[in-house]
């Protein structure tokens, strides 16, 4: 039975890009999440003044990956490092957040920070806020990496390194590479 988990590490491009290679992942949505504004638009939320960050909520089969090797892929393909940015993109729409829906994801998000936190130099920052209102961030942004990212050179730049660290990290659950 698919499970659903709600990350927010920067790009929603970057993140859905990454997440649509993990075996086990059945969808992957971007939108925006944690924010006061009711049905915000992209323009809205890129302006940092709605409090939503750029999200994810990825479908996925527990009996292929756990919810643990899936936030242990999240936090080694994002810098949870920075607050309230991810390289250039800077404010608090590009934070590190996870949302849990209940108490067993809220602890399983718990731990994955203390794992993070025990390989990395700097503080951990990635939160883990109320499960809020999820708002789907328009059709264009969708399945973005495969539609339109490979012309973009903002999605070059950052996407490729990001799932050879997949490959090369965590081999044996990312999907095969395609032509």
């Amino acid at each position: 039975m698919t499970q659903q988990v709600t990350l927010a590490g920067g790009c929603f491009w970057c993140t859905e890009a990454v997440m649509k290679d993990v075996i086990g992942v059945e969808t992957v949505e971007s939108g925006y999440i944690g924010g006061h504004v009711p049905d915000p638009s992209y323009k809205q939320v890129c302006g940092g003044a709605t409090g939503h960050a750029e999200a994810i909520r990825v479908g996925f089969d527990p009996e292929q990956i756990s919810l643990d090797d899936l936030l242990d892929i999240f936090f080694a393909t994002h810098d949870p490092t920075q607050l309230n940015r991810q390289g250039n993109d800077v404010g608090t729409q590009y934070r590190s957040a996870m949302f849990p829906d209940g108490p067993e994801q809220e602890a399983a998000m718990r731990a994955a920070i203390e794992r993070a936190q025990a390989d990395a130099s700097k503080p951990i920052v990635t939160t883990v806020e109320p499960l809020a209102t999820w708002y789907a961030a328009e059709g264009y942004h969708q399945d973005y990496w495969e539609t339109s990212g490979r012309s973009n050179p903002y999605c070059m730049a950052v996407i490729p390194p990001k799932l050879q660290k997949l490959r090369k990290s965590f081999a044996a659950r990312a999907r095969a590479v395609t032509a």
